[in-house]
């Protein structure tokens, strides 16, 4: 086996297969010699077949696949590593083609962007009919934030801080999705991101490591479940490894050029959490790092993912990827781009035929080895039998989904409410009273059905998303709703009639997403000329602003005495905006993103480092702006709601921490108004004085708390010794002995912070 290649690694493959025929039946095609390809064997799955199933003879998986990759010629190996589009959707430059014929000549082993059980079912008959050796696809689809049931676009659901809502959408989307055929979604997208110029914000949790780490662990755990092979899951591919939320200017694709310390503590940390979790796949990023591509990058991909973290999941391009090596100016032809992939440990081609075409080449000139492309094809091989294909090609196709329809409504329309952000409330002014008789509904987002999904909604159609005129509606049918998207449209009658007014302004979903970044992320001249005529004309007005990322609109803020940041909130939008608004229920959503207040301030966080000249408006010589406070509009963790709670104390107990101790944080807190609410508690933690400069607010855990009015409660953090470790001078981790501040409030803002010191000792 040592010395005698591929054909003594058949050779032994088949005396194994067939020494063990008397009691472990086999599965097929291994048994068939070289040189029969198109001869009949019994182990054939027949041409036309109910289900296109064959009662298959079963051996261990690991047997089983290596006698398939011992049986396969190189063509065949290459095209388990090949990913081509079905067309069914448009999310990539290179067109779809017809992948029927590669499929009988076992070329391609998984497709994208195709869904249904009846679609993704034809496939599959030709992968295991009419390919030589019956190798079952698996179909990937970008399962983002919902399959038909649209949920809020993943920036928006952060902004819940709540792990257990993250893991249900992504478990009724699993539910959804693996109904219709999908064995793996391209998400979550863990792409930590500072820069609301970048369109992709809308597919990430913001800007803050942690809230990414939870995030991956919930959505790997509710995509997946607690088997693959359970019908009911998909496969999670955490993307897009690594720092892709941080491109130059802010445009998508672009370079990306971070220092090896912010990859550590910033851009790595959601990735380990998500191989931690059980991921099943990663997907490096389009952009180069430093001047290395990711999809070619060894040092991340080969060395970090697979050497430090062990990684032994599918690496998957994205799209077209491979082959945009030659672009980037690392490879001269398709043949160096895929060798350069396969070398750092790519194991999927998505859409850009690089392997296809190019590593047959690149093998004959020594770029690459037979026993690299087997170890791929082993990877990807392991993924279809951990999906539970090769006992059921059609497991995914004929399941059902778990979730009544209605139940799905439900969750959305809970999901899409915990998104919406009450950014100000003068007044107060909401929630509104439900005895109004005539209401005016001003701006081009008042009826946009498509808008209201989001730029990424996959499989969910418009027709069952509820606008925000139709959530009106239905909480206030006796009322006189006056709608006008526009200036054109808008009479003064309709302004100065109404008891009160509406605004819904923001982007349209193609506005914001991939390829949709803005050197500009405000609002549109027009909806800004819209909004200052209705909030002159002295009528009480809330502004609803739609969007996928923070809208730059100080003046807005100036002007309107209400604003809610409610995203794109997808299936439900409607009725949650109107159960907001109206008092339905409490507003709990909270900012996962710094809200900036001028383009200049870009990039803007909490986690920024101290410097040397702290800004103070009364002296030049510090960190100032001529022209801009360096305050932003809201800080990250900003949001109000319409109850009372307040934070009463802050306890931390031990003060002197030793090596293996633990810190356990109090908080105490009141509802001093008037009626029930819910409140999330951000705890930050500050090393003054260590040897490397530490962010001024480092986010060390968060929890929520509800309280009727009247009740107080207590919140309990607890702090162990990994939480005082940062990367050191070597970027391993280390803790310093020292005080430390423990910083708690309802966000990051300096002026809601209480602060604790406490010692570590070592």
């Amino acid at each position: 086996l040592r010395e005698g290649g591929l054909a003594g690694r058949r050779a032994v493959a088949r005396w194994e297969i067939q020494s063990q025929e008397k009691w472990e039946p086999v599965f097929r095609p291994a048994l068939r010699g070289e040189g029969q390809i198109g001869r009949p064997s019994p182990f054939d799955f027949p041409p036309r077949r109910a289900e296109g199933l064959h009662p298959r003879r079963r051996r261990s998986p690991v047997t089983r696949i290596d006698a398939l990759i011992a049986d396969m010629t190189l063509a065949e190996k290459i095209g388990q590593l090949v990913m081509v589009t079905a067309g069914q959707a448009t999310t990539g430059p290179v067109a779809a083609s017809d992948p029927v014929a590669l499929l009988r000549e076992g070329r391609v082993g998984s497709l994208l962007n195709l869904w249904g059980a009846a679609e993704t079912r034809a496939m599959q008959r030709i992968a295991v009919n009419e390919s030589r050796l019956g190798i079952p696809l698996f179909f990937g689809f970008d399962v983002i934030h919902g399959h038909r049931t649209i949920f809020p676009i993943p920036l928006g659901e952060a902004a819940a801080f709540d792990a257990d809502l993250w893991e249900a959408t992504a478990r009724t989307a699993a539910e959804e999705a693996s109904a219709e055929g999908v064995d793996l979604t391209f998400a979550p997208m863990l792409d930590v991101c500072r820069d609301p110029r970048w369109g992709r914000i809308a597919e990430g949790p913001g800007e803050d490591p942690l809230v990414t780490v939870r995030m991956a662990e919930a959505k790997v755990r509710g995509f997946q479940g607690d088997a693959l092979s359970d019908p009911r899951s998909v496969a999670a591919t955490a993307k897009h490894f690594a720092a892709y939320g941080a491109p130059t200017a802010g445009r998508d694709y672009a370079s990306v050029d971070v220092s090896e310390r912010t990859l550590c503590e910033v851009y790595l940390p959601p990735f380990e959490a998500a191989v931690r979790s059980g991921a099943a796949a990663i997907m490096p990023a389009f952009n180069d790092v430093a001047g290395v591509p990711m999809t070619a990058h060894v040092p991340l991909l080969r060395d970090w993912l697979r050497g430090r973290l062990g990684f032994e999941g599918v690496v998957i391009s994205d799209y077209n990827a491979i082959a945009e090596l030659i672009a980037h100016g690392v490879a001269d032809d398709l043949a160096e781009a895929a060798s350069l992939a396969l070398t750092a440990g790519v194991d999927i081609d998505m859409m850009s035929l690089a392997y296809a075409q190019g590593l047959p080449e690149a093998l004959a000139r020594g770029l690459v080895t037979e026993a690299q492309i087997d170890a791929s094809v082993r990877r990807v091989l392991v993924l279809k039998e951990r999906l539970g294909l090769f006992d059921d090609p059609f497991r995914r196709q004929s399941s059902q989904a778990g979730v009544v329809a209605s139940a799905r409504r439900e969750r959305a329309r809970e999901a899409a409410r915990r998104a919406i952000v009450l950014l100000k409330n003068d007044g107060p002014l909401l929630p509104l009273a439900r005895s109004y008789e005539r209401i005016a509904l001003v701006g081009p987002l008042a009826d946009a059905r498509s808008d209201m999904l989001g730029p990424w909604a996959g499989a969910g159609g418009p027709a069952a998303a509820v606008t925000i005129l139709e959530g009106l509606r239905a909480t206030l049918p006796d009322c006189r709703i006056d709608v006008a998207a526009d200036a054109a449209a808008l009479g003064e009658t309709d302004i100065n009639a109404a008891e009160f007014v509406i605004l819904c302004l923001g982007e349209t979903a193609r506005m914001s997403g991939e390829a949709a970044s803005r050197a500009e992320p405000g609002l549109p001249d027009d909806q800004r000329a819209l909004a200052e005529r209705v909030l002159a004309s002295g009528r009480p007005a809330v502004a609803l602003l739609s969007s996928g990322r923070p809208l730059v609109a100080p003046w807005l803020f100036e002007a309107a005495s209400c604003v809610l940041a409610t995203w794109f909130l997808g299936t439900q939008a409607g009725h949650a905006i109107a159960d907001i608004l109206f008092g339905r229920a409490d507003a709990t959503g909270r900012l996962p993103v710094t809200w900036p207040r001028a383009i200049g301030q870009i990039p803007i966080f909490a986690g920024q480092r101290p410097s040397g000249r702290p800004a103070n408006p009364k002296d030049p010589y510090t960190s100032t702006y001529l022209d801009c406070p360096v305050e932003p509009q809201f800080a990250f963790g900003h949001g109000l709601s319409f109850s009372g709670i307040v934070i009463t104390g802050v306890e931390a107990e031990p003060g002197t921490v030793r090596r293996g101790g633990r810190v356990t944080v109090t908080v105490g807190l009141d509802n001093r108004g008037g009626r029930g609410g819910e409140e999330t508690v951000f705890l930050f933690l500050r090393d003054p004085v260590a040897s490397v400069a530490r962010p001024v607010l480092e986010l060390k855990d968060f929890a929520r708390i509800g309280l009727a009015p009247g009740d107080r409660g207590v919140l309990r953090f607890r702090l162990d010794e990994a939480a005082f470790a940062f990367p050191g001078s070597d970027l391993e981790p280390v803790v310093e002995p020292g005080a430390f501040e423990i910083c708690v409030g309802t966000s990051a803002d300096p002026a809601c912070l209480r602060r604790v010191t406490i010692r570590f000792e070592g």
